[in-house]
């Protein structure tokens, strides 16, 4: 192992690691929802609401959480991150009113997730591994998110099937504060690197936001990744009800979400691997078009439990694999100085997209008594996402984002 190696390894082995806990919390919140649920005499539309306000208290707080780590690093914003995060956490357990679980689990859990999940540290990763391994390391990283709700999640219906729901979310928000242990090394890859960079970030971000917009394949990163978080926080959210209003045990369900994780280990990796072989708007139009496929195929055929875990494999294989080459396109736009500010808002619209899928899920549900729509709709969407990656353009900007600075 080389000197440079030596170098990025803890810092990447640090990240991994609070994504494998910060992922691997996140994933389990759909196990909630029905004994959650029913303990409150709630529809699911209750908690599904409060769950998508958290993706969009996430995505929102992913772009103030950018621009504050760009300004001032990232350890205070981590750190506060695994603050909100446990509280959050901890006292949903006690929410007994609607209004409780969305703040518990909708705004204070949603904005602990920002301050501990990829917007954060995928940038501090990209900033710390050389740039001909960056496409690998990013890979890395997603690949953790997914180990994460592949380990975490059957832990979590375990201790729930020991000591009821209740327990569970008191035990997990106490736990969460381990991530705190992750997030030092992390610390000197966040905020401005030297005098130059100092100066330089304290231009108006919404300048640089501004000029990013102009560029015309970052907008269509953007709103691309409306569709990711669309496919991802539904069938989360929704997939353990989904199993058992089919007729099989809750524990499908959470094998379900799991194999999601375990399977999306190897497509994140795979995928990062090959950022740096093949175009990366392309590798994200195949992505996109092939969940649309799997779903159809799923809906058409029999629901059998192989066929929920062949499907579960399926998606899990693209799950996350849209991340290393969304975020490698940030980089490769407009290189690392800007890029926790300018993926934090790449992220704002796919937490936009989480929003929706889960909201109109359970809202569907309580109204139809099925999720056939949002079903559909994510196929829909799958396609049009393809499409939008298509026309993108690998190639710097990094000239334009400065475009009408001061002096």
């Amino acid at each position: 192992m080389n000197q440079a190696s030596r170098a990025y390894l803890p810092v990447l082995i640090s990240a991994c690691l609070l994504l494998v806990l910060s992922f691997g919390y996140r994933a389990g919140f759909g196990l909630f929802m029905q004994p959650m649920s029913q303990a409150n005499g709630w529809g699911r539309d209750v908690l599904a609401l409060a769950l998508a306000i958290q993706n969009l208290s996430w995505g929102i707080c992913a772009v103030i959480a950018g621009g504050l780590a760009d300004r001032y690093g990232n350890l205070r914003v981590l750190l506060s991150g695994v603050l909100l995060y446990g509280l959050g956490m901890y006292f949903m357990a006690s929410s007994t009113t609607e209004l409780q679980v969305i703040s518990t689990a909708g705004l204070i859990v949603g904005a602990g997730v920002a301050g501990t999940s990829f917007g954060i540290v995928l940038p501090a990763i990209a900033r710390a591994v050389p740039e001909e391994r960056r496409g690998w390391a990013l890979g890395m990283g997603t690949a953790a998110g997914s180990m994460g709700q592949f380990l975490v999640v059957p832990l979590i219906q375990l201790v729930v099937d020991s000591v009821g729901w209740f327990q569970a979310l008191q035990f997990l928000g106490v736990s969460a504060f381990l991530m705190a242990l992750f997030t030092i090394p992390l610390a000197r890859y966040g905020g401005p690197q030297n005098e130059a960079d100092d100066a330089q970030v304290r231009a108006s971000l919404a300048r640089i936001a501004g000029n990013a917009f102009q560029v015309r394949s970052y907008t269509l990163l953007v709103f691309g990744f409306f569709v990711c978080g669309f496919h991802v926080a539904f069938i989360t959210v929704h997939m353990p009800g989904y199993v058992v209003d089919l007729g099989f045990p809750a524990a499908i369900g959470a094998w379900s979400i799991s194999l999601i994780g375990l399977c999306n280990v190897f497509g994140s990796y795979y995928s990062g691997t090959l950022c740096g072989q093949r175009p990366m708007h392309r590798l994200l139009a195949f992505i996109y078009l092939a969940r649309a496929v799997i779903i159809a195929i799923f809906l058409m055929a029999p629901t059998t439990i192989p066929g929920i875990l062949l499907f579960s494999a399926a998606m899990g294989f693209l799950w996350l694999a849209t991340v290393p080459p969304t975020s490698g396109l940030v980089a490769l736009f407009f290189g690392t100085r800007y890029m926790t500010f300018l993926y934090g808002i790449v992220f704002l619209s796919h937490q936009l997209g989480s929003f929706s899928g889960v909201w109109l899920g359970g809202w569907l549900y309580e109204r139809t008594g099925n999720y056939d729509g949002i079903w559909m709709a994510g196929i829909v969407l799958g396609i049009l996402a393809a499409l939008l990656h298509w026309p993108i353009r690998e190639q710097d900007y990094s000239a334009h984002l400065q475009k009408g600075a001061g002096p």
